[in-house]
């Protein structure tokens, strides 16, 4: 069983990048095949001026919910036992979200994890921190997406609201933790030691609060693209944020795609042009949906590269009031 193991772990490792690299042409070659047949539509969209005001405000909004996911991430590092700068936590996140672009997906974590031990924070406490946030932020898009569900689909949303809330328990996120900690180990060849305490004695309110509310305003972001291109109706935004949280959740849990790049983009413009998604009133043709997420896309990149630059700025001009030390010595546990 272990040699049959081993030879999977072989092949996986010969062909993943195989396998990403055709996962993402099939999705964009998808994507651009959509805005080819569309394009008349979309070339029709106009852009006035208070189209631009809404969308300098959706940047600001954007920008100031990847500045507020820096400081949940220092929370969360704070409920573990290791409290350190929130301002810090911000910078670190800034400089690093920006390489969720580059392949796998993945860089921007370890670049969290390493700036963490970097200033004291243990391996495992540094690790964890980032699967915790991980599985909040998923936790958060299930939660706002289930918005969608239609009114005869309430109980069958509760059911699932409910599931999700347990699985943030403690107790849950502890056996969750083990498992993803003995799989990573398992990929990487990382001897297992002993399992170390789990730190986390009390359920994660404020930081799933917190990501909620990340969420909440990178959906008010999405909302007033949309409003920048056509007029959205008041009782439409919850839906619109609730179809943006499923689409941005189904780009974050798809594996080796940059960003969620066009994951996002199909998810979101199918169920923009969907019947009974949004208001009976209101409906969106397949090139104003495709309008849209393109706006959004190029919007939400353009707040994560004004962060970027904004914290490497105030990391090299105001080192001293933002040095990364943790808060608290006297109360610093290992895993």
């Amino acid at each position: 069983m272990e040699h049959r193991w081993n030879s999977v772990k072989q092949y996986w490792a010969s062909y993943k990048t195989v396998f990403y690299t055709c996962l993402l042409m099939a999705i964009l070659a998808f994507f651009g095949r959509a805005l080819y047949e569309n394009w008349q539509a979309i070339a029709t969209i106009q852009i006035t001026l208070s189209a631009w005001a809404c969308l300098a405000i959706a940047t600001g909004i954007t920008l100031f919910a990847f500045i507020w996911t820096g400081w949940v991430w220092g929370w969360i590092l704070e409920d573990l036992g290791h409290p350190v700068n929130n301002i810090w936590a911000t910078q670190i996140y800034l400089t690093t979200n920006i390489a969720k672009y580059l392949p796998s997906n993945l860089v921007h974590l370890y670049g969290r994890t390493l700036a963490a031990t970097q200033i004291g924070v243990p391996i495992p406490a540094a690790s964890l921190s980032i699967i915790l946030d991980t599985l909040l932020m998923i936790a958060s898009g299930l939660i706002l997406g289930l918005l969608s569900v239609p009114g005869k689909g309430g109980w069958s949303a509760g059911v699932g609201l409910l599931v999700v809330l347990g699985v943030m328990h403690p107790l849950v996120l502890r056996f969750l933790v083990r498992q993803l900690l003995h799989l990573a180990a398992a990929f990487s060849k990382i001897k297992q030691h002993r399992a170390s305490p789990f730190p986390l004695k009390h359920y994660p309110w404020r930081p799933l609060l917190g990501e909620i509310g990340i969420l909440i305003m990178r959906g008010l972001g999405f909302v007033l693209t949309v409003q920048a291109l056509t007029p959205v109706e008041i009782e439409a935004i919850p839906q619109l944020i609730s179809i943006f949280s499923i689409g941005w959740l189904l780009g974050f849990i798809t594996p080796g795609i940059p960003g969620g790049l066009g994951v996002f983009e199909l998810t979101v413009s199918r169920l923009l042009t969907s019947p009974a998604v949004l208001t009976e009133a209101q409906t969106f043709s397949y090139g104003m949906a495709l309008g849209s997420v393109a706006l959004y896309r190029l919007m939400n990149t353009i707040a994560e590269a004004i962060g970027a630059s904004l914290a490497w700025l105030d990391t090299k001009q105001s080192s001293a009031a933002t040095t990364p030390l943790l808060r608290s010595t006297s109360n610093k546990r290992d895993l």
